[in-house]
């Protein structure tokens, strides 16, 4: 299996989008069945946590998830709806 590597923006950014909204973590924990733990860890880790978490998080937090190619291998980042970064 395939590793991709998440760039290192992608806890602040979901945390970032989480206060957007007015959400605590427990609030986020709530709507996507995990504990608030989990929450603070993919906010500080994003890049260690399961493509299907981070799927589930931006999917809740209106973000969206793309995988670019690149000459050299693959890139991934995560780009707001409202292009509001």
């Amino acid at each position: 299996m395939d590793i991709i590597r998440l760039p290192d923006q992608l806890g602040p950014m979901l945390r970032a989008a989480r206060l957007q909204r007015g959400w605590t973590q427990a609030d986020v924990a709530r709507q996507l069945g995990i504990t608030t733990q989990a929450v603070s860890k993919l906010e500080s880790q994003a890049g260690r946590a399961s493509f299907d978490r981070i799927h589930r998080l931006c999917l809740l937090l209106g973000l969206e998830l793309g995988i670019q190619p690149k000459a050299t291998g693959v890139s991934e980042g995560v780009t707001s709806r409202k292009a509001a970064w």
